[in-house]
């Protein structure tokens, strides 16, 4: 079954159910600072995991202690659909059991 594009007001809805993420041009994304490298690199580790376990990867990008995300549907055109809200709750679920701001 092909995932389909959401509308910008499904876009709208969904993000602000989701605080600190962003639309930026055709992906979502967040950014995320922890208290320290150590605990940045194993907050990628965990996202990691989550996006196999998904099959559905994001840009993933670890500062020294920051992790930010950029995703969107490559099936569906480069655009945003549920999968990316799917993968963003889960990444915002491990995000405060890390300690995440």
């Amino acid at each position: 079954m092909a995932v389909e594009p959401l509308s910008q007001k499904e876009i709208e809805d969904r993000l602000a159910e989701l605080p600190g993420w962003s639309l930026d041009g055709d992906r979502i994304t967040r950014s995320y600072r922890l208290g320290t490298h150590f605990a940045a690199t194993a907050m990628v580790v965990h996202i990691a995991q989550v996006q196999e376990e998904l099959d559905h990867h994001s840009d993933l990008t670890l500062g020294y202690n920051t992790v930010s995300l950029s995703v969107n549907t490559h099936s569906a055109g480069g655009r945003v659909t549920e999968l990316d809200f799917g993968l963003a709750r889960k990444v915002e679920d491990l995000a405060q059991g890390h300690g995440a701001h």
